[in-house]
């Protein structure tokens, strides 16, 4: 086997542009769903409409890379409200039907040929990254030791992103310790017994569900910029599931939680990747094929997380009183 690539590859994935994507996203889940207790199955839908937001506005109404940041996080506050209004003063469930619903809507409407001219259709949109990388103050070239080094625009994607991710916890951390983030945990607990407080419930739930999308559109940002481009299918339901998957390994309610659990999720897939690759092109696993590799390793790094729910539910860093929240 050739472990140094193997070791190369799954090291720069703990730090590379799909940690850092997911972490964002999850990032958001865990203020809806570790803090708040509300059951948002729509996280890529959020991902989607700030990168499309992005994409439309620079390469079909050919406005500034700054204007598409603007009009792709106004999107994304648009879609909390839209999703928020006839649900939050309803049971849990009613906002999880309507978001899983919602998220499949949207991608269905931006790989739709109705609307081929504006979102691309299955294609989807390429080509509005120019601006984001006229700011890259890394000269041309690569940058590392060996085999750990990163050409000037990866590095300068995943600069970004990782800032991104330390303001989003910086934030987190900040707003969970103030009287605001007490009352968004009080409510996941009992949000009758925060009603009856006179606290305005439905008011810290929306706050709640806008602050989450605002954070994860990031990852749309990011993946849109990272690979130039943005196809409908990549915002699929996986995306939100994969998002919770990682909030549940770091741990809920925990503020760097989500960004640990993203750094495990995929040096795992990428480890077991590899791995296995290796092991059959040499013939170790001679009733397994190349193109087995993938489901294979989903079957594996997801029995592994079974196991972590078994015999750890609250994750490698969470508390079991976290997750015993009120969803009624």
């Amino acid at each position: 086997m050739d472990w140094i690539t193997i070791i190369s590859t799954t090291v720069k994935s703990a730090i590379g542009v799909e940690t850092v994507l997911y972490a964002l996203a999850a990032i958001g889940i865990n203020i809806h769903f570790g803090y708040t207790g509300l059951l948002n199955f729509g996280q890529a839908a959020f991902m989607g409409v700030a990168g499309y937001g992005l994409a439309v506005t620079v390469t079909v109404l050919g406005l500034p890379f700054w204007v598409g940041i603007g009009v792709g996080l106004a999107a994304a506050v648009l879609l909390a409200l839209l999703l928020g209004a006839p649900t939050l003063r309803l049971r849990a469930d009613y906002l999880a039907i309507v978001t899983i619903a919602a998220a499949e809507i949207v991608r269905l409407v931006f790989r739709s040929v109705q609307f081929r001219d504006v979102f691309g259709g299955s294609d989807g949109q390429r080509g509005f990254s120019d601006g984001f990388y006229a700011l890259n103050p890394f000269p041309e070239g690569e940058y590392g030791i060996g085999w750990f080094s990163f050409n000037h625009r990866l590095l300068w994607i995943m600069l970004v992103g990782w800032v991104l991710v330390a303001l989003s916890c910086g934030i987190v951390y900040l707003l969970m310790r103030s009287p605001w983030g007490r009352v968004l945990k009080a409510i996941r607990e009992d949000e009758d017994a925060v009603r009856s407080l006179g606290k305005n419930v439905f008011s810290y739930k929306m706050q709640s569900l806008i602050l989450g999308g605002v954070i994860g559109s990031l990852g749309g940002f990011i993946y849109g910029l990272a690979y130039a481009s943005v196809q409908p299918d990549v915002f699929g339901t996986e995306t939100t599931f994969f998002a919770y998957t990682i909030v549940i390994l770091g741990g809920a309610a925990r503020v760097l939680g989500p960004v640990v659990g993203s750094m495990i999720f995929w040096v795992l897939l990428v480890l077991v990747n590899g791995v296995l690759s290796e092991a059959v092109q040499a013939g170790y696993i001679p009733f397994m094929t190349s193109i087995q590799v993938g489901p294979v390793r989903y079957i594996l790094v997801g029995l592994g997380l079974i196991l972590l729910l078994i015999f750890r539910p609250q994750g490698i860093f969470g508390d079991k009183r976290e997750i015993a929240f009120d969803v009624r």
